[in-house]
Formats: structure tokens, C-alpha cells, sequence
């Protein structure tokens, strides 16, 4: 477990969040209408991705097991550069972002709910869980959020990292006048 200070040294070191999709991003369910398969996100996550991207300038990567049409489309309206859909390993596709963008293991957060989602924790310096995320992943955490996947969870972490890189009270201010 790592102490409130290292956790704010490490926070402060991050330009690239890795995110899975399904159980993180979304509550993990899959429904179908006829063909089309439907994904339910939350708007305050995307906000929260959007400010990182805007405030921070940080890089946003979205690497998931499945993938269909409705993530896509998501991901390009939230600015996500770098969408990976049902790679053959996690932990791979996370070290060709990453060497894509210049960025290292020591500058990534990633965050997952599932076992498969190990293999981002394995490249980066932080890794964060929704709090419905599977035992396995929240013991490995380094940050567990109060909210469950798909629920804020994903803007809990964006919040907690734009208040380490001191963009957060810059941001309240700007909503408040």
C-alpha cells in the first residue's frame, strides 16, 4: 500500500491514463437491440476524461477485451487517442501506446475491474479499481474508488488526479463565477 505522499509524487508523474472499458468504464453489462449492442456510460466519467485531456494535456487510452460500434463512437467524442479493442494481450498493447506516445511505464495510470486487466497494472505506476471491481484487482490497487464501475468511478480517479497536478481548484473557480 502506498503512503498519501507517494501517492501524490506518483499522481504527479502521470501523461497517460489506460483505461478498460467494460466493468470500468460501464457497469460490465452487455445488452443487445436485435444486432446492435448497447453501452451504457456515464456522462461525469467523460467529463472527467475530457478535463484530464484539456486541463492536464494528458493522453487518454482506452484498451478493452470487446469492443463494438458504441465504444468507438464514445472514444471520439471524448478526444480518447488511443482505442484498443480485443488485442490479444493487455499488457502488449498498453507497451505500443506507450512507446508510441513516449510515454513510460512510471508516467501511466491504468485502471480495471477484471483479471485481464493485471496485464495494464504490470505496465503502469499506478492502477486504480472501481470499487465492484473482482477482489484479485482491488487488492492489487493502488487506489480504489468509493463509486462502482460505470457509476463515477472513472471520474473519481480523473478528480483525484487533477487535484495532485493542481488543476482542480483552477477548475472549481471556473465553474463558480
Amino acid at each position: 500500500m502506498l503512503s498519501p505522499q507517494e501517492l501524490r509524487e506518483r499522481l504527479g508523474l502521470v501523461r497517460l491514463v489506460a483505461l478498460d472499458v467494460d466493468g470500468t468504464l460501464t457497469d460490465g453489462g452487455v445488452r443487445y437491440a436485435g444486432d446492435e449492442e448497447l453501452v451504457r456510460f456515464c456522462v461525469r466519467d467523460g467529463q472527467g476524461l475530457v478535463w484530464l485531456r484539456r486541463e492536464l494535456g494528458i493522453h487518454l487510452a482506452w484498451i478493452t477485451g470487446r469492443g463494438c460500434p458504441a465504444v468507438e463512437r464514445r472514444a471520439r467524442e471524448l478526444g480518447v487517442e488511443h482505442l484498443v479493442m480485443r488485442p490479444a494481450c493487455k499488457r502488449t498493447a498498453l507497451a505500443e501506446v506507450q512507446a508510441a506516445l513516449g510515454v513510460t511505464p512510471e508516467q501511466t495510470l491504468a485502471m480495471g475491474d477484471d483479471l485481464p486487466d493485471l496485464g495494464l497494472a504490470a505496465r503502469a505506476s499506478l492502477l486504480c479499481a472501481p470499487a465492484d471491481a473482482r477482489r484479485e484487482v482491488r487488492e492489487r490497487a493502488d487506489l480504489v474508488t468509493r463509486a462502482h464501475a460505470g457509476d463515477g468511478a472513472v471520474r473519481e480517479v480523473a478528480e483525484v488526479l487533477l487535484e495532485a497536478q493542481g488543476a482542480w481548484t483552477r477548475l472549481l473557480e471556473q465553474w463558480s463565477e
